[in-house]
């Protein structure tokens, strides 16, 4: 099916990846500043990973069925994946706007699920969409320039706290309400998250099923709710080696993520700044700096992404060896933060942990999707991110108090250690993936 594509642009691939920088304002804004939000509202540390549970446990089941449902569609005018990206923007937009406006615990909790539910409707659509439209040659390039635009995204998101706070937005509030400069980055994100997906919307075309009589035979054959439900497990149970080779290293690089997620704030401004009093303005001046030093890693994927898509457009690139230093290079970043006395030297560690950030979001994708199906590329996008999901709700449901605290003790800056471990294992299990089509461009 490949061989009727043609080579695009950089701006074609440019406008069908835009609304990706929408969607990681949504990402960026939920993971920088959601456990400082849990804080506010009273939440104890140890319980922020329980907080975040109902987001992967979501994502398990929307992703699946949101990849095998848009593989079976197909509108002259709508397309095929634009559908979903639409109806996502809608829900994510109205999540990311009220969540911050969040009165009590469950109803922060019930933002982010909703939210999170609601991203991942447009996301794996849009990791569909570059296998939908570029050959194989130009498969890492594409995702790469994804990944550049999640980059700009990432940095800025996170930033937005912090330039709220410099404009004259109040930044500390009474107990157990969250500072104006949080409610107005996350009203900003609501805005960017729409505006970028309709403006993929409206620049990119898709291409029709290249056998419509059977592609409509398939659909009239495999209707109802069983039938697509028993159609996603038979092909989980047929998943092809290399995602289930990738979805190791998919694991141990998504846990460690999650863990930075979660207690990135709590772990740094209390051990780098020694500020606990979420009232104080110690703390909310030092949970912004903790977001902007996120923004670094979002600014060097960036940044590391424009390298690798003028590499990838010039030369086959070793994905899999690629995929592996990356990893090893942000377990590092995270390893440094525990060992730093200075917050500048902050940006070093996430500079580090940007290069893995960005390898994250193009080389798995690029790998799985020379090796699978192209009809089946959508529901085999959702089924990957159950690899995704499931560490995530592992370390939710206690897996990352446990270890860190029985491999590294008590501390919450130990977190980052752990992030670290993972990471490197992460990077480590690359050497399980031995096929050649997967690993070279």
């Amino acid at each position: 099916m490949t061989d009727f594509k043609k080579n695009l642009s950089f701006w074609n691939i440019w406008n069908m990846s835009f609304g990706f920088l929408g969607i990681q304002f949504g990402f960026a804004l939920q993971g920088g500043f959601m456990s400082r939000i849990f804080q506010t509202l009273g939440a104890d540390k140890d319980a922020i990973p329980f907080l975040w549970i109902a987001a992967p446990l979501t994502g398990l089941l929307v992703q699946p069925i949101v990849g095998y449902l848009s593989d079976r569609t197909w509108h002259p005018k709508f397309g095929r994946r634009k559908p979903f990206f639409f109806i996502g923007a809608v829900l994510s937009t109205v999540a990311l706007f009220f969540a911050p406006y969040s009165s009590a615990l469950w109803m922060a909790a019930g933002a982010l699920w909703i939210l999170d539910a609601s991203i991942n409707i447009s996301m794996e659509p849009f990791r569909a969409l570059v296998a939908d439209k570029l050959p194989d040659s130009q498969r890492s390039y594409g995702f790469v320039v994804q990944t550049l635009i999640i980059g700009i995204g990432t940095w800025v998101a996170s930033n937005l706290p912090w330039m709220m706070t410099q404009l004259g937005v109040p930044n500390t509030a009474p107990e157990g309400v969250v500072p104006d400069s949080v409610k107005y980055a996350f009203a900003i994100g609501a805005f960017v998250l729409f505006t970028s997906i309709l403006y993929t919307i409206l620049t990119t075309d898709e291409y029709p099923p290249e056998d419509m009589d059977a592609f409509e035979k398939e659909k009239a054959e495999k209707k109802g709710f069983f039938s697509g439900f028993g159609e996603i497990v038979k092909n989980i149970s047929e998943m092809p080696t290399v995602m289930k080779q990738l979805g190791v290293v998919q694991f141990f690089s998504w846990f460690a993520f999650f863990t930075m997620w979660s207690f990135a704030t709590p772990a740094i401004t209390e051990h780098i700044f020694g500020a606990t009093d979420t009232t104080s303005v110690e703390y909310n001046n030092a949970a912004d700096s903790v977001g902007s030093y996120l923004g670094t890693y979002g600014l060097v994927s960036m940044f590391f992404s424009l390298i690798l898509a003028f590499v990838a457009s010039k030369i086959k690139i070793n994905r899999k060896l690629l995929h592996l230093l990356s990893l090893i290079a942000g377990g590092l970043g995270f390893i440094l933060i525990y060992y730093i006395s200075e917050p500048w030297m902050l940006h070093i560690c996430f500079s580090l942990v940007g290069i893995a950030w960005a390898s994250i979001l193009s080389m798995p994708y690029a790998m799985l999707s020379s090796s699978v199906e192209p009809k089946k590329m959508g529901l085999y996008m959702g089924i990957f991110n159950m690899f995704i999901v499931i560490p995530q709700i592992v370390a939710a449901l206690g897996g990352v108090n446990f270890l860190y605290k029985i491999l590294f003790g008590e501390a919450v800056i130990n977190t980052m250690l752990l992030a670290g471990t993972l990471l490197i294992l992460a990077g480590l299990s690359n050497l399980l993936i031995t096929d050649r089509k997967a690993t070279h461009d």
